[in-house]
């Protein structure tokens, strides 16, 4: 068997292949798409880093592959559809830099407080001038973590020690495993608020793209220190720009930027401010480290084994898989549909499988449906493997359970969330096989395609709704595809749920809440 190996990753990571007799290792040259192509087609797997790209070109042109690793987390370069269309198993490394990711924030937080790099370059152009950097000290700080997976959690760890009080945001991790680390879980509102300094360890989603705008900003006291390891475009470098130059942020560290490479952004002229050009997996360490995990999901996957680490797919039978391979994109949907329309910490997942589906094996559907409705609000990687651990560790209980009674329904998979402020429901089925609906929004009936952009607005079913709502989505230029109303009884309750070609910004939703007999509005995106 032959593995490509990508990217220049690391030789000491490799090792885990290099001791199979039967597992050839090459080490290939930077190539193009066309390269690739040409040359693909001779190996069984293959490891990349973040320059290669594999497309789904390449994808195609691979005749023997059956595993393709990231040594990293992130598989962006990676078209997954394409391989697990192909049944090539995607695999990646989630834990190896986490400990480098935590310490690079800790180095960005005490260079913030002492003010390191603009002493020592003044100091490096001749200049002794101690008054000029008097700091300040972690001890007795309060730091405001946004963001409690392992990253976040490492870090607060640390801040500990530097004895420093730890408040966090994470909407979906349990109060009580946040006491358990002794961490006062608080509101967005109330971390900006009352954080001496603040640390970003959230995933880039279209909710958190901005999260630390001028809003945020006007929340926080003077003098806050703002430090960003985790994803660019989480901070508005315009908004930060600003508060930094009006003297309310006192200092800002960033190792991620909205648009990299980064080198003229106008934050990099002022002395408070501390940039790394993405340093927070570049140790020797963490390259190794991640090196070693690929190499070890390379092997398994090759002998056949269980893989911890897939982001693609789960492990199962090619008989089970086929039965359940439909419903597997249809549950991610759910998940994915419910992320958006979540308010409050999850407490519980009830998933119920009624008809057909209810006689397979459906926990890999349970699982690909908590990866749609945890991966896109985590800082933590989840996949396929790692799901059901990842709900467990936050305190959030699952539930299975099966009724071959399939009600109006040949299939139905409904999912329950239950949160600290109450309870949302969602169903989905197939239509003729292989066409996957939302057929019904907390009670009421729709139906709705899984894909696309959707504004949800329950409303009091009255007129004048419907209009109203499309005359705000019209003044914003955004094309209406199409519209589908649920009721249960007239003058009630009742759901909106408009297909639209782009997503609404903030400003029209907060106009749309407005309207009178308008309950709630939700966009979701699929």
């Amino acid at each position: 068997m032959k593995v490509l190996v990508m990217d220049g990753v690391s030789e000491q990571g490799l090792a885990p292949l290099r001791q199979h007799t039967d597992i050839e290792v090459v080490i290939g040259e930077k190539m193009t798409e066309d390269q690739l192509v040409e040359v693909i087609g001779e190996y069984d797997a293959m490891i990349v880093r973040s320059a290669t790209k594999v497309t789904p070109r390449v994808v195609e042109a691979a005749k023997k592959l059956k595993v393709i690793g990231r040594a990293g987390v992130g598989v962006d370069n990676i078209d997954r559809n394409a391989a697990t269309n192909k049944g090539i198993v995607v695999v990646n490394a989630p834990d190896g830099n986490t400990i480098a990711a935590a310490e690079h924030t800790m180095a960005m937080m005490l260079g913030l407080a002492r003010k390191v790099p603009a002493a020592c370059g003044k100091l490096k152009n001749g200049i002794w001038d101690k008054k000029a950097f008097l700091g300040v000290e972690l001890r007795g700080k309060t730091l405001g973590v946004i963001g409690l997976g392992r990253i976040g959690t490492a870090v607060a760890k640390r801040a500990q020690a530097m004895e420093m009080n730890i408040v966090a945001y994470d909407p979906y991790i349990s109060e009580d495993h946040a006491r358990k680390m002794a961490v006062e879980i608080v509101t967005l509102q109330e971390l900006f608020k009352r954080a001496d300094f603040i640390t970003i360890h959230m995933p880039k989603t279209k909710e958190t793209y901005h999260m630390i705008n001028e809003e945020a900003l006007e929340l926080m006291k003077d003098g806050v220190r703002i430090i960003n390891c985790a994803r660019g475009g989480i901070v508005d470098e315009e908004a930060l720009y600003k508060f930094m130059e009006a003297g309310k942020v006192a200092g800002a560290a960033l190792d991620v930027f909205e648009t990299e490479p980064c080198t003229d952004n106008p934050l990099l002229k002022l002395d408070n401010f501390i940039a790394t050009p993405h340093l927070g997996a570049s140790t020797q360490e963490a390259q190794i480290n991640v090196a070693v995990d690929v190499a070890e999901e390379i092997v398994a996957a090759l002998r056949g084994d269980l893989v911890k680490n897939a982001v693609n797919m789960p492990s199962m039978s090619p008989k089970l898989l086929a039965k359940i391979r439909p419903f597997l994109d249809l549950a991610e949907k759910l998940g994915t549909f419910q992320a958006q329309m979540l308010d409050g910490r999850i407490e519980k997942v009830e998933v119920v499988y009624s008809g057909e589906l209810a006689k397979y094996d459906v926990n890999p559907v349970t699982t690909i449906l908590l990866k749609g409705l945890l991966d896109p609000i985590l800082q933590e990687n989840v996949n396929f493997v790692n799901a059901t651990l990842v709900a467990r560790n936050r305190g959030i209980s699952v539930v299975q359970t099966t009724k071959e009674n399939g009600e109006d329904y040949h299939n139905l998979i409904t999912v329950y969330i239950y949160t600290d402020k109450g309870r949302r429901m969602l169903s989905g089925t197939l239509f003729q096989g292989n066409d996957p609906r939302i057929v019904n929004i907390d009670g009421f009936r729709i139906n709705a395609a899984t894909q696309g952009h959707m504004l949800v607005v329950p409303h009091i079913d009255k007129p004048g709704i419907v209009g109203k709502v499309g005359t705000v989505v019209g003044d914003m230029a955004i094309n209406i595809a199409g519209m589908q109303v649920g009721r249960i009884e007239l003058g009630g309750k009742a759901i909106m749920v408009m297909m639209v070609d782009n997503t609404l910004p903030t400003n029209a939703l907060e106009q749309l809440a407005t309207i009178d007999g308008i309950l709630e509005v939700k966009m979701v995106s699929l």
